[in-house]
């Protein structure tokens, strides 16, 4: 297992430098990934799509973190919409995590692969809704929590690809939202990995070193190096063409899609 563990520290360098370059969450990247190592590894067919997308909730745990703390010590989070985002995420995620167990690996590998195209194509035309409205009641915001977590679980990722337009969209500047996002991704990521492993569980198919849709010696391997590559791909934004490597990112997210769905 030598081999599969240099491998996910070679993931896990990849991923760091991705989000500290684009601020994109890894699991875009993680789960497709996690899923043609898995399937290598003769994995059962029946659980590697919720095996990675529980593996990648995990990671997001401890990279969230980092991000959350160097956002706040800028003063960018607006920590009462995150207030009163959480206890939607919180409860969507949960519901998210449970929906995904009901379903085959092979249908929630068609539904992130649909779900990946679509973010290849905002990043691809730089698609953002315009500022036109305020931030929604309690339950409104309620009701966006409840979805960005649960379309977060069932994907694996910290949802920023939804945090973010929804809070532009609702008038914050858009380093707010995307700080107020990164700190969203924490209760997404914790939720979302309890939610894995209470309904994986004891699954017979688990491999060894899983504890239940989460695989911990993926999980340690991709944050040992993605944590350290983080702030090297934040310096390197300041350096290229963000409009120029979005671009070239969403074609290989469009590349990733089309797998997942040709399968």
């Amino acid at each position: 297992m030598l081999e599969g563990f240099v491998i996910y520290l070679i993931l896990g360098a990849f991923v760091g430098v991705i989000a500290g370059l684009l601020g994109v969450g890894g699991g875009l990247i993680m789960v497709p990934v996690l899923i043609m190592l898995f399937q290598h590894y003769d994995f059962s067919s029946e659980i590697i799509t919720h095996l990675a997308v529980g593996t990648s909730l995990a990671t997001i745990m401890l990279t969230s973190i980092s991000s959350v703390r160097a956002h706040h010590i800028h003063g960018a989070v607006l920590w009462p919409v995150f207030n009163k985002l959480t206890p939607g995420i919180i409860l969507g995620t949960l519901a998210g995590s449970w929906l995904a167990s009901l379903i085959s690996s092979d249908a929630l590998k068609i539904f992130f692969g649909i779900f990946e195209l679509t973010v290849a194509l905002q990043m691809a035309l730089e698609l953002r809704p315009n500022a036109s409205r305020r931030l929604p009641a309690w339950p409104g915001m309620n009701l966006a929590g409840g979805l960005i977590g649960a379309v977060s679980a069932m994907v694996g990722i910290g949802g920023g690809t939804m945090t973010v337009p929804f809070l532009v969209w609702c008038n914050i500047r858009i380093q707010q939202a995307v700080a107020t996002s990164s700190a969203c991704g924490l209760p997404i990521a914790i939720a979302g990995s309890v939610g894995f492993m209470i309904t994986g569980w004891q699954n017979p198919q688990l491999p060894a070193g899983s504890t239940g849709f989460i695989f911990w010696p993926a999980f340690l391997g991709i944050i040992l190096t993605s944590i350290v590559t983080a702030p090297l791909g934040a310096r390197l934004a300041h350096r290229l063409p963000a409009g120029t490597l979005k671009k070239v990112f969403a074609i290989f997210l469009a590349i990733l899609g089309i797998r997942m769905l040709l399968g």
